[in-house]
């Protein structure tokens, strides 16, 4: 019954304030006091109370009592943050302060006049001067945030016994919350006691603080270049002085979680887990911030003891330096044991989803796997030394292997095509690099729990086989990731010692695909496909034909494919055969297409009465940037033999031509229009076709063809196991052209991609927070939101 009355007086309240058509004064502390004094329970009953429809409507009816009721919000904060939070009333009033602005805030970002509200002071001052002098309240707010974070007793635990007179930790300031970072890991080596309420209250501010955050969703994605956020530049400021212990705690929280414990079967179902609501949103606004780099150069003057291994703000203005010290402080881990902790910590959630145990739903799975990839790829990005720290560990396939199980498990799934895109990304950054190929041919043996058949191979053969059904039987909007995806294999192909004979059929099997005249002729950019799939047949037989006999025994069965494409037909009867039965099978294909999307959508509808279903809610995504523009090329000498002049000169004559890197690769999907008008030429076809590296191939099957054939007849051979054997122990020296350098297809950082991780960032966020719905409802402009 109390708590019932307890909510209806809050409900009062708030009905009070959105029909008084008076503004309320600021002074009248017994109406105000109603929004925090009353005992609610937590944020799900602050939601429930006060309707999106009353907030808009306060706003826009009575916006002087709304200012007046943010200010008095943020004042509850300041105040707590300044004289200390320690007893059960005090953390009552802060929650539930901390609670009302969460659920406020959306509500003024998404009004173009309300947006700078929070950066005035909206305190009635009499002098004009103070006025102008006045702190911003959006300052205020998270300086107060900052404080309560490490206020004892409230968000860490208390260096001081419950009752001593000692209260010299009552409100912690400069460089003491160092002493007070949540979780041991970089730079702290104590781990401090747990506490449940504490790691409740934490999640309720950090949860206000990536509401501040998200002034970012309502900014268009035009204007998301350009935009600059000043709640996340404040925060990552030397003019928050808890900047550095909030950067290491928010860090040292997410990679120091072990969602298992123990490995008491079924505990998860037992025990109510605090700490992984606290992670997530950490990992959240980790990843926020990281992808903020503030246009300012002044770096301030901050000192923040010697506790901590991360070195104090450099003192001087620097040209191109960044005033985010989140981002400062990741570029400037360099010791091998934060990279280890840090990298072991995200490996470990990140297999979480993958352990299988023989007892079904005995391990605890956790759900924030896109944000961590959000976030390993930012330390990556920041961190080029943690980028290379990761290449030479072994635990570089811990993170492989995730990733490849989430390609293969949302391949179908049109909610989580940025899962795949974002997977595919933190590949084709690694693959640029000669260790990350060296390791694929380590033997792979986990248990990954994916529809792949089982087979005995290396990591490169899980690689290819997730690959194939990606672009076999993935999504159609998947189809701006084909080049990407063979890039990858491009790049790794020179380290590749030993193909297992199932994954050499699969890349078979895409050029077969790729080189039908059907495919070829349908789009102006299909054949660069055909080019990269050469690539990687050229350089493992130039590179490792001594381990490959797999692959080079599947080219020999399937040369046909070789000759058809050597022998392509140019001509314009040809031509417009292609293009006639291109044109038969997208019809047919459309209408495929649209039934089953017809028949998926009705069965949608009659299982699923409420279409608010957060489970049916996906976010569109950014365009895809094109290849050309996140990858340049590099040559690589580490396989490459010393050669001398002449040997280079006949390199650089006997090199494939290869179609100009340069030709814009457009995306199937973003010129839908000016495909269905495009028509192959004669001169398109030649134009490419005379350029195919067909050379080297060619060369091996010239030579080996006759002997395999020669074996088969003179032994009678029916059995592929001695042609292998006879493969293992062939050569080719001096018979192929001289060895081309190998090509590296690196990421470089770009602004389609830094686009596209924004939106995609939000986006999941958004999804992700759904108990309480933080954003739903609002007018989000940076995406558009869907019903899958």
């Amino acid at each position: 019954m109390g708590n019932s009355e307890t909510k209806l007086n809050f409900r009062k309240a708030v009905i009070q304030l959105t029909t008084r058509i008076q503004p309320v004064d600021a002074n009248d502390d017994a109406f105000w006091d109603q929004f925090w004094t009353e005992s609610v329970d937590n944020i799900q009953d602050v939601f429930a109370l006060v309707p999106a429809a009353e907030i808009r409507a306060l706003r826009e009816e009575s916006p002087s009592n709304l200012a007046t009721l943010c200010y008095k919000a943020v004042e509850k904060l300041v105040l707590a943050s300044e004289n200390g939070c320690h007893t059960d009333k005090e953390h009552q009033i802060v929650l539930n302060s901390a609670r009302l602005l969460t659920r406020i805030l959306p509500y003024v970002f998404e009004d173009v006049d309300w947006q700078g509200f929070f950066w005035t002071s909206h305190k009635p001052v009499p002098d004009s001067e103070a006025q102008e002098n006045a702190t911003p309240l959006a300052q205020s707010l998270i300086m107060a945030i900052s404080n309560l974070l490490f206020c004892p007793e409230f968000c860490v635990v208390s260096h001081h016994k419950k009752g001593s007179p000692d209260k010299a930790d009552d409100v912690v300031t400069g460089s003491d919350s160092c002493e007070y970072i949540w979780e041991a890991g970089v730079g702290f080596p104590r781990s401090p006691p747990t506490n449940s309420q504490i790691d409740l209250n934490r999640t309720e501010l950090l949860k206000l603080l990536l509401t501040c955050f998200s002034e970012s969703i309502y900014m268009p994605s035009s204007q998301n270049t350009t935009y600059n956020n000043k709640w996340i530049e404040f925060f990552c400021s030397a003019e928050n002085f808890h900047v550095l212990p909030m950067f290491t705690s928010l860090l040292n929280v997410v990679c120091a979680y072990d969602p298992v414990g123990l490995g008491v079967p079924y505990n998860h179902l037992l025990f109510r887990d605090y700490r992984e609501p606290l992670v997530e949103v950490a990992c959240q606004i980790l990843i926020v911030t990281l992808d903020h780099t503030s246009k300012s150069l002044e770096w301030s003057d901050c000192d923040y003891g010697s506790n901590v291994s991360l070195h104090s703000v450099p003192t001087s203005s620097k040209p191109g330096g960044n005033s985010n010290l989140f981002i400062n402080y990741v570029s400037r881990l360099h010791r091998d044991e934060d990279f280890a902790f840090i990298l072991g910590g995200i490996c470990r959630l990140l297999n979480n989803p993958l352990q299988q145990t023989y007892l079904p739903g005995s391990v605890k799975r956790v759900n924030f796997h896109q944000e961590l990839l959000v976030m390993f790829w930012k330390l990556c990005d920041a961190n080029k030394k943690f980028l290379f720290y990761v290449l030479k560990s072994s635990d570089v396939l811990d993170v492989l292997v995730p990733i490849l199980y989430h390609l293969n498990d949302a391949r179908a799934d049109h909610s989580r095509v940025g899962l795949v895109h974002i997977g595919v990304f933190i590949l084709l950054l690694l693959s640029g690099e000669r260790n990350f190929g060296v390791r694929l041919n380590k033997p792979f043996s986990a248990a990954a729990p994916t529809d792949v058949p089982a087979f005995a191979g290396t990591h490169a053969d899980f690689l290819v086989l997730i690959f194939h059904r990606v672009i076999t039987a993935g999504h159609q909007r998947l189809q701006p990731l084909y080049d990407c995806l063979l890039t990858i294999i491009v790049n790794v192909s020179p380290y590749l010692k030993s193909l297992s004979m199932t994954a050499s059929s699969k890349l078979l099997h895409l050029l077969e695909a790729f080189s039908t005249p059907w495919f070829l002729f349908s789009a102006p950019q299909n054949h660069h496909l055909v080019f990269f799939l050469l690539e990687v047949f050229n350089n493992i037989i130039q590179y490792q034909f001594d381990g490959n006999s797999n692959l080079i025994y599947t080219i020999i069965r399937k040369r046909h494919v070789f000759h058809q494409l050597a022998n392509l037909p140019t001509d314009s009867t040809s031509l417009a055969k292609g293009v006639n039965k291109t044109r038969g099978r997208k019809v047919s294909e459309s209408s495929s297409f649209s039934s089953d999307r017809l028949g998926a959508k009705n069965v949608e509808t009659d299982s699923k009465d409420d279409i608010a279903e957060p489970s049916v809610i996906s976010t569109t995504l950014a365009a895809t940037p094109h290849l050309q523009h996140i990858t340049s090329q590099y040559p690589n000498e580490a396989l490459s033999e010393q050669r001398d002049e002449n040997d280079r000169e006949s390199v650089a004559t006997d090199r494939p031509q290869y179609p100009d890197q340069n030709s814009k690769l457009t995306s199937s999907f973003e010129t839908v229009s000016t495909e269905a008008d495009w028509t192959p030429s004669v001169n398109w076809v030649h134009s490419w076709k005379s350029k195919l590296p067909l050379q080297t191939i060619m060369r091996m099957l010239q030579v080996l063809v006759p002997q395999v054939e020669k074996i088969c007849i003179d032994k009678n051979l029916t059995d592929e196991t001695e042609i292998l054997k006879f493969l293992q122990h062939g050569t080719l020296v001096g018979l192929l052209p001289v060895p081309h350098p190998i090509l590296i297809r690196k990421y470089q950082t770009n602004a389609g991609t830094t686009s596209w991780f924004r939106t995609y960032m939000w986006g999941v966020i958004y999804l992700r927070n759904i108990d309480p719905p933080v954003w739903y409802d609002t007018d989000v402009k940076l995406f558009d939101i869907q019903r899958v």
